[in-house]
């Protein structure tokens, strides 16, 4: 091929990633080799030996590439069989289909649990604050425009839920990644008497894949991931826009205190929440990954193409992202600071219990439509008294999942709890390497 073009085809540059699990995918093929009696026990233990060598040298960063290293998995069998002898044995019953395939469902399950791990510290830090915060009052909008009495507790685990549901969607990701397609080959399997169960087994993945053609093509648990990717992405959007509308000046519900913010660099009063403006804004890489991984995939005939080379690019722009927008938001989460001599000023709106006028017609017997119409009128003719005010309002809203204080509290030290949980969980699956 010409030079030019082995540069366009390489992707030794973006799969460098893949490394780890590339090593692990082969230390385990190779002991399946092993146990099928495909390698002896001498070989077994050199190629082992030189792999983590390998490993090693990529880890501190003393790994010496070649121009003839067209991808990392080129690379790494070819400095195995300079170390030994061995390595020319170890890619019996592999192609590369397969080999990609496992090293990225490895990635997708480790990605996963690390976004897991991040969910559980926003969500964490979205429950501490409306702990604290149970029984703030505050105006709830629907439209930008006054509702109902709210708190900000009650507004916080609003965002503290869409990522609770995002967990699951990162989790099937998990579990859909969880598949072995090492043994398929090229796309026809082998007829070599490879005991695949042994690599599933080395790797921790539940069950063999069912077909070889499909398993070098599927990508569907890497869609599975960008897609987690982008719900996450754009709940942390959602609660990026409300921090931007609490911190301006006509809201002024949240002080924006020096570690979440910046300053102009032209007008010295300004303090701007960037943070929370970038949240929104890298919602964008997650929702273009998603699109280019997809048209990658929607016309590619059975079973590998080289247009598979392209998936790699849009995912690791998706786990990327999602992982530095996690972590940016737990910060900004941590650091939010709240008003609440402005949030009481605005909760005292007295529109705001105009709802509540009505249900206390409604408890005297008035039709619903009715008791709407009465009360509209009053308020558009300017003789609306509110029969409470907001404290009193959320006092009576004493129903699951409203924003009664003693709820909200009790449900927020539920998420905490329930977060601790999804911590522990990430710490139990760490990434699958053999021993």
């Amino acid at each position: 091929m010409l030079p030019e073009l082995e540069r366009f085809s390489s992707s030794l540059t973006i799969d460098y990633e893949l490394y780890p699990y590339d090593i692990a995918g082969s230390i385990a093929h190779a002991r399946g080799l092993a146990a099928a009696g495909v390698v002896s026990r001498s070989r077994l233990i050199a190629i082992e030996r030189g792999l983590r060598r390998i490993k090693s040298e990529l880890d501190e960063g003393d790994f010496k590439f070649k121009p003839s290293d067209e991808d990392i998995h080129t690379a790494v069998e070819r400095r195995l069989t300079e170390i030994t002898p061995a390595g020319a044995a170890l890619h019996a019953g592999r192609s590369r289909n397969d080999q990609v395939a496992l090293d990225l469902r490895l990635y997708c399950r480790d990605a996963a649990v690390e976004a897991i791990a991040l969910e559980a510290r926003v969500i964490s830090a979205l429950a501490s604050k409306a702990v604290t915060h149970a029984a703030w009052l505050m105006p709830g909008y629907t439209h930008l425009q006054h509702a109902q009495p709210v708190t900000v507790g009650h507004h916080l685990l609003a965002h503290a839920e869409p990522l609770l549901r995002d967990v699951e969607r990162f989790r099937h990701a998990y579990d859909a990644a969880g598949e072995m397609p090492l043994g398929s080959g090229a796309l026809a399997g082998s007829t070599l008497p490879l005991d695949r169960r042994v690599v599933a087994r080395e790797l921790g993945l539940e069950v063999l894949t069912q077909n070889s053609m499909d398993a070098v093509s599927d990508r569907d648990f890497a869609l599975d991931l960008a897609f987690a990717c982008v719900a996450a992405s754009i709940h942390l959007s959602r609660l990026g826009e409300d921090v931007v509308l609490w911190a301006s000046s006509e809201f002024g519900f949240v002080r924006l205190v020096d570690e979440i913010a910046t300053g102009s660099s032209l007008m010295p009063q300004k303090k701007n929440p960037d943070i929370a403006e970038l949240l929104r804004g890298r919602a964008g890489r997650s929702i273009g990954a998603l699109v280019a991984l997809a048209t990658v995939l929607k016309g590619l005939p059975l079973a590998y193409d080289r247009d598979l080379q392209e998936d790699k690019p849009a995912l690791f722009t998706a786990v990327e992202n999602i992982l530095d927008s996690l972590g940016a938001a737990a910060l900004m989460v941590e650091h939010l600071e709240f008003d609440r001599e402005r949030l009481a000023a605005a909760a005292a709106d007295p529109g705001l219990v105009a709802t509540d006028a009505a249900e206390e017609l409604v408890r005297s017997g008035v039709a619903f439509r009715q008791a709407h119409e009465i009360v509209g009128r009053q308020v558009r003719d300017g003789k609306f008294a509110a029969p409470w005010p907001a404290k009193a309002s959320l006092a009576r809203r004493d129903l699951p999942g409203a924003p009664n204080p003693r709820r909200v509290a009790a449900r927020a030290r539920a998420l905490r709890r329930e977060a601790a949980g999804l911590s522990r969980w990430a710490e139990r699956h760490p990434p699958a390497l053999p021993s």
